[in-house]
């Protein structure tokens, strides 16, 4: 399933670095961090990523009941580094009936997590409302991590975001019911420091949200 990478804010094509430009270019976004294909799920393709990328590769850890590994996708080449990730999870939503979970860590400005909410990226705070208490708290990496609802979303999901260790965080949910689920303080590890563990993560077929947010 290789395919050329893309635009992590459009999904566009891009100009891999040559003659006129030192980076990976788009020509809506301009300067990018190319998305790579996204890799189906396998803890072989978890193990890439974890060992490529610069940001943290967020999962819940232990997954809820039911639930599996559905992706890992990130944003980055092979001088940079992966700057962006996203990890996907699938199992039975609170109220019933499937559920989608999109965990995005990545640096300033980069827009993968925008994408996947599904708004003018490329970072969420002109979208959240931090003067009022967080709607939402995680355990991410060991330390309680404040999430705020993000508006102006599509009406199919459920968007939280803040920061975590030093790079933003989002969580990404279809339906948007499945967004109780971050009402239940999930703990969240870095699988960058997962050790032999990650050998146990439970693997389920692609999410075709990786693919298509």
């Amino acid at each position: 399933m290789r395919g050329e990478p893309s635009c992590p804010r459009c999904g566009g094509r891009v100009r891999a670095p040559g003659l006129f430009a030192d980076a990976w270019q788009c020509d809506v976004h301009g300067t990018v961090y190319p998305l790579q294909p996204v890799i189906p799920p396998s803890v072989e393709a978890l193990n890439v990523v974890v060992h490529r990328t610069q940001v943290p590769v967020w999962m819940p850890w232990p997954l809820p009941v039911g639930w599996l590994f559905t992706g890992v996708a990130y944003a980055g080449d092979d001088r940079s580094g992966g700057r962006a990730t996203a990890v996907a999870c699938s199992g039975p939503g609170p109220l019933g009936g499937p559920g989608e979970l999109i965990l995005i860590a990545e640096e300033l400005g980069v827009g993968l997590g925008a994408r996947y909410a599904g708004i003018d990226g490329p970072d969420p705070g002109p979208y959240m409302n931090v003067e009022k208490p967080p709607q939402a708290k995680v355990l991410a990496a060991g330390r309680p991590t404040p999430l705020w609802h993000v508006f102006r979303t599509p009406d199919d999901r459920a968007v939280f975001a803040g920061e975590a260790l030093g790079m933003w965080l989002w969580a990404v949910m279809w339906p948007e019911q499945a967004g109780l689920l971050m009402y239940d303080e999930l703990v969240l590890t870095d699988l960058r420091d997962a050790g032999a563990e990650i050998d146990l993560v439970p693997c389920g077929a692609l999410s075709p949200r990786l693919l298509r947010p």
